[in-house]
């Protein structure tokens, strides 16, 4: 029996934008991380090109899910283009987008291919980026390989990825939001359906399935080094302390 395990990221960018239906010119967003989308980032890291589809179904094969670390604000932006060719304008676009929320997304599967995966984020052959090319992650992706769990065990205990801005100015959620595959052995679980089991990423015939996903809740986990996490240069953080100082002295 061939060893499993799980292999996690931190999705977290100024903008995210994860789409599973859009449409001509409406160009949506999921509220998390699709599975199109993040085995597309990990197709990236790893060099697989859009019309390889038998090197893509090994890492559409891996169990997905993702927690709500920080949900973000949906925003509207519209865009406008020319022909390349003839410069003639194209129709205007709607595009959705998430500003400043941060996800726990993991997959589950073989630990060959994990630990391959694995090394492909820490040097990628094509850069990640949070849904479209325009919304690159604010820091490294890789949060870490783990051996002998579940996806389960993995979403309720990695710390609490949430920015340390966000932790400052709101009080901490007794739990955080989980959408995750069922298994087999919850066939009887409540489950919505969404078509973004990835097929095919070819341009030219770009093809997904049906998968079930389960909506859960976990206990939140304490930010990583506890309540003092040190994170990236918040360049807000004096700005903050200053709105504090105002407000002590309103």
């Amino acid at each position: 029996m061939s060893r499993t395990g799980v292999l996690a990221l931190r999705l977290a960018g100024p903008l995210q934008s994860w789409g599973a239906s859009s449409r001509f010119t409406r160009r949506t967003t999921e509220s998390a991380p699709t599975k199109s989308g993040v085995v597309g980032l990990l197709a990236s890291a790893v060099g697989i090109e859009r019309g390889d589809d038998t090197s893509l179904a090994p890492l559409a094969a891996l169990r997905f899910g993702v927690r709500i670390d920080q949900p973000g604000t949906r925003i509207r932006d519209f865009h406008t283009a020319h022909h390349g060719v003839t410069g003639a304008s194209m129709p205007l676009s709607e595009r959705f987008y998430l500003a400043d929320a941060v996800f726990v997304a993991a997959v589950e599967g073989d630990h060959t291919l994990l630990t391959d995966l694995h090394d492909a984020l820490r040097a990628p052959v094509y850069l990640p980026y949070l849904g479209r090319r325009s919304c690159p992650p604010s820091e490294p992706v890789d949060l870490g390989r783990y051996e002998d769990t579940t996806l389960e065990d993995v979403l309720t205990s990695v710390p609490w990825q949430a920015s340390a801005w966000y932790r400052r100015r709101r009080r901490t959620p007794e739990s955080l939001t989980v959408l995750r595959e069922r298994t087999a052995a919850g066939a009887d679980e409540p489950a919505d359906v969404l078509r973004d089991q990835p097929v095919s990423f070819d341009a030219a015939h770009r093809r997904h399935a049906l998968r079930t996903v389960v909506t859960t809740a976990v206990p939140t986990p304490s930010p990583a080094g506890g309540g003092s996490q040190q994170g990236p240069h918040d360049p807000f953080a004096a700005l903050d302390a200053l709105d504090a100082l105002e407000n002590e002295s309103a």
